[in-house]
């Protein structure tokens, strides 16, 4: 088996890739270990408007709910709404969604291999076990999309992201306040360093948190949200899918090597500040498709990637793993005093006209210029100072 170029991993960023690849001319080929595109789920599965238009695809079947805004919670329970001015987010099947892409893919000549494992490099080809037999596919550029833990990026030496979030996630029936409007956590005890969350859609809700890695687990911390007086008033008993995973913030240094390459979450191109991947992810993909059918003609070098991807999202990055780390040095008291700063009216204002979960830098530039500035740096930190 020869091809140009081989994806490994057909989650959405993988899907980007193989079709960008193809697209430009490479013979293509996208493998996936498991026996089915999109499983096993481990994604909240709530992505931006700007997420479907990377993604090249509109409102689906695979959509579940649109979402407006968001009830923020602070530890002591104050409510924050923010509201957007229309459609900020789609609950979607992540199963549908991420076959949907793959389908793209394959309409534009990718090859597919199911049940496919990737077990190492060699020089110009990958050691693969398909179907129970070990096979090598020759290949001028790999691409690593194979996520959070990335057994290409392991092979080709290409160091670890710097930071990495355990979660925990179920659905259940459950009664929004608002079914157009996301519900989010604050607080040590249900989420320490992040957030904890409650998706709402159909009757149901994805309830689930990500946390720092601590001696505290996941499901200890799931539990403490169940019983959390605005989650505890809307359950309505039993529980579904359960869901474990890990979020990878802060890309390495470098995630290209010989002529391997990496994207999406092998790459850590996660948004920092929420945890989501599909919109940086797909960003990053289709230039990582482009470049490696170009390099593998020797029309092009795999630091263009590197070059192009960090120059597209880099710096959103860089201020979001800025923000992430303020936001988790907070205690319950900052949360808390936090929260009832955002709260005020002419706060909520800023917030609902320049809100955008892909760029949080764009609004975190105008509370620092419209707010008072003095507060958040207090609130936030010196980090603050230098940001803009």
């Amino acid at each position: 088996m020869k091809y140009d170029v081989v994806v490994i991993g057909a989650g959405p960023a993988g899907a980007m890739a193989s079709k960008y690849a193809s697209q430009n001319g490479a013979s293509t080929l996208l493998i996936e270990e498991h026996a089915s595109i999109g499983s096993p789920v481990q994604c909240t599965g709530l992505v931006s408007t700007a997420a479907l238009g990377e993604c090249e695809v509109g409102e689906g079947s695979y959509v579940l709910a649109k979402m407006k805004g968001a009830f923020v919670y602070a530890p002591d329970c104050e409510e924050l709404c923010i509201r957007g001015k229309d459609v900020k987010a789609y609950v979607i099947d992540r199963k549908m969604f991420d076959r949907t892409l793959v389908e793209r893919s394959l309409d534009e000549g990718t090859d597919l291999l199911l049940r496919t494992r990737f077990t190492g490099l060699g020089k110009g080809k990958i050691s693969v076990i398909s179907e129970g037999e070990k096979k090598e596919i020759h290949s001028s550029i790999i691409i690593g999309a194979d996520g959070i833990q990335s057994s290409v990026g392991r092979a080709a030496g290409i160091s670890r992201c710097k930071k990495f979030l355990s979660g925990i996630q179920l659905e259940a029936p459950y009664t929004a306040k608002d079914p157009q409007y996301v519900e989010i956590f604050t607080g040590n005890d249900v989420a320490p360093g992040f957030f904890a969350w409650a998706v709402p859609f159909s009757g149901m809700a994805r309830i689930g948190l990500a946390k720092n890695q601590d001696d505290v687990s996941p499901l200890q911390c799931l539990e403490k949200l169940m019983s959390h007086p605005v989650v505890a008033s809307r359950y309505k008993g039993s529980r579904t899918e359960y869901v474990l995973g890990g979020i990878p913030l802060g890309p390495p240094d470098k995630t290209i090597k010989d002529n391997v390459l990496l994207a999406g979450d092998a790459a850590g191109q996660v948004k920092p500040t929420s945890g989501g991947g599909v919109y940086m992810g797909a960003v990053c993909a289709k230039i990582a498709g482009e470049v490696a059918a170009r390099a593998s003609r020797d029309e092009a070098s795999l630091a263009e990637y590197e070059k192009g991807w960090r120059k597209a999202v880099g710096r959103e990055l860089s201020i979001g793993m800025r923000i992430h780390k303020s936001l988790g040095k907070l205690g319950d008291d900052g949360l808390n005093e936090l929260v009832a700063y955002l709260n005020q009216p002419e706060i909520r204002d800023i917030i609902t006209e320049y809100g955008d979960m892909d760029h949080p830098s764009v609004l975190m530039q105008k509370l620092v210029m419209e707010g008072d500035k003095k507060k958040l740096i207090k609130l936030l930190g010196t980090a603050f100072r230098t940001l803009f």
